[in-house]
């Protein structure tokens, strides 16, 4: 008799790992590959937050901490969002997590019941999606294209007679679009007054070029926000994010993460105390970002990529590859094996139309994006 495997167990793959793993294998054998897949700095965490974790290691037993956090950095938390966005919220509603993935389980366990729907832009990324089937939730994509700056809207939302959540990301993966002040305003409001639980993906927030980007922190105290050290912080292998959650969740919030996670990893957390004094250092990767990204503006079209959707923040471009293939996931697979560049392609984020579009990361090195570049230029396809 053959043992059964969950139905939840059978979701899709994050492609952009598969890619990861894919380029590594090749680098590992002596290929030159350069990385534009994964969506990740490529600089190491600040030398401040790299001190504390030392002297921690030094000084600390670093058993478990409380389920919600330790204490000192939820208030440091907290200090961030009056200076940043001068927002006050209590220490309290502040909930530190194994990354922002966690927070999307806890909050997603926290706020629906199997078969409750969520909707999210499409494009969009692909964890969100696949996260939510494991739960038993429907996700529900909203398609969103230029005419929508690749954002959800008060009008994709009145399209659908029922739902139940709503996830945004201001700046988005994969796109880099952002919600303008007075459209993320009106998506709040149409959220309380239709009863739909609103959470605010934020992770690429002090990644922007034109404008700061705005928090639900502002708008609704019924909105979840899911934030994290991985990007701005440049601290991705650390594992630490933290969510901001409504005062009538918390406790629930609090008796899951007990029984999830216990408590986020220790060390991160004493090195993450850190990271708000480093910013100097945040603030220099973000030139190179605005410089990378300037330069493929200027040179990707040269190659044939000559449309994308608006970079206003994070680290990615979404390029839209249809007059170069109708399927991404080859065009992907060839780039990587014969000119050793390594992309995503955009069926991870949007299964329905990502077979002609593509996201290229910026976040490494300007050499490597020159050279990424000239390869592309050259490439003889």
């Amino acid at each position: 008799m053959t043992v059964k495997l969950s139905r939840r167990a059978l979701v899709p793959p994050f492609i952009a790992m598969d890619v990861l793993r894919e380029a590594n294998e090749r680098a590992a054998a002596g290929a030159d590959v350069i990385h534009l897949e994964v969506g990740q700095p490529s600089t190491p965490a600040p030398r401040r937050v790299l001190a504390a974790a030392e002297a921690a290691l030094r000084r600390e037993v670093l058993g478990y901490t409380d389920a919600l956090g330790l204490p000192p950095l939820r208030e440091a938390i907290a200090r961030h969002y009056r200076a940043a966005y001068d927002a006050t919220i209590d220490p309290a509603r502040i909930v530190v997590t194994t990354g922002s993935s966690a927070g999307f389980i806890l909050a997603f366990l926290a706020a629906f019941d199997a078969g409750d729907r969520v909707a999210l832009a499409a494009p969009s990324y692909p964890a969100y999606r696949n996260i939510l089937e494991a739960l038993d939730l429907v996700a529900l994509e909203l398609p969103a294209g230029p005419a929508q700056h690749y954002q959800a809207s008060v009008d994709l939302l009145r399209a659908h007679e029922r739902i139940d959540g709503l996830i945004i990301a201001s700046p988005a993966n994969p796109t880099g679009s952002m919600i303008d002040p007075v459209s993320f305003a009106a998506i709040a409001a149409y959220c309380e007054s239709a009863g739909i639980r609103l959470i605010s993906d934020e992770i690429y927030h002090g990644i922007t070029y034109d404008r700061p980007a705005a928090t639900a922190a502002n708008l609704s105290a019924d909105a979840i926000i899911v934030n994290s050290f991985s990007k701005y912080y440049s601290m991705t292998g650390w594992r630490i994010g933290w969510i901001v959650v409504p005062d009538a969740m918390l406790r629930a919030i609090e008796c899951l993460a007990q029984n999830l996670f216990i408590s986020p990893p220790s060390l991160a957390q004493h090195a993450a105390l850190e990271a708000f004094a480093a910013q100097d250092e945040l603030e220099a990767n973000c030139r190179r970002y605005a410089e990378n990204r300037a330069l493929l503006l200027e040179e990707l079209p040269q190659a044939g990529f000559e449309r994308f959707a608006p970079p206003d923040g994070a680290f990615y471009l979404y390029a839209d590859i249809a007059s170069l293939t109708n399927d991404s996931r080859d065009f992907c697979s060839r780039m990587l094996r014969e000119i050793g560049v390594a992309c995503t392609p955009g069926i991870d984020f949007d299964p329905k139309r990502g077979h002609a579009t593509m996201r290229i990361c910026f976040a490494g090195a300007t050499a490597n994006m020159a050279e990424a570049a000239r390869r592309l230029k050259s490439w003889k396809r």
